[in-house]
């Protein structure tokens, strides 16, 4: 144990924890937005505000118990919507929205790709086989 790496006691550490995930990214993100905020603001308060989504990002991706952790990250992403994929990637987001028309499907509610530009078609529903005619 004594021989082990600084690295290697960290990943024994972590291991049967969270680990991060997009809630505490994003908590660790809006803490250095307001620290950022504060730079011009220099106001005491705002650097220790900057510190609570820091430790509850800490506290995340620390926590053992990964099954409520990953009901909270699955409750932020479903609350985030389609905001989030822009945030991931905001270049092929644009992209997507530039070459691709989405669909909801009025059966069953599945979203539906199809290319930009193709006129008036007929969509047919991958989930349920529904038939609906829509303007690309």
């Amino acid at each position: 144990m004594a021989n082990q790496s600084f690295q290697q006691k960290i990943i024994d550490w972590m291991r049967g924890r969270n680990g991060s995930d997009e809630l505490s990214i994003v908590a660790v993100g809006l803490s250095f937005v307001i620290l950022l905020i504060n730079l011009f603001v220099r106001a005491w308060w705002m650097g220790v505000i900057a510190l609570i989504p820091l430790a509850y990002a800490c506290w995340r991706v620390s926590s053992t118990n990964i099954a409520a952790r990953r009901a909270e990250n699955h409750a932020f992403l479903v609350a985030l919507g389609s905001a989030g994929t822009f945030f991931k990637n905001p270049a092929a987001a644009v992209k997507e929205k530039r070459e691709y028309h989405h669909f909801s499907c009025p059966s069953c509610g599945q979203r539906v790709r199809v290319p930009r530009g193709k006129g008036r078609i007929r969509i047919t529903c991958p989930t349920c086989g529904e038939k609906f005619d829509a303007e690309s």
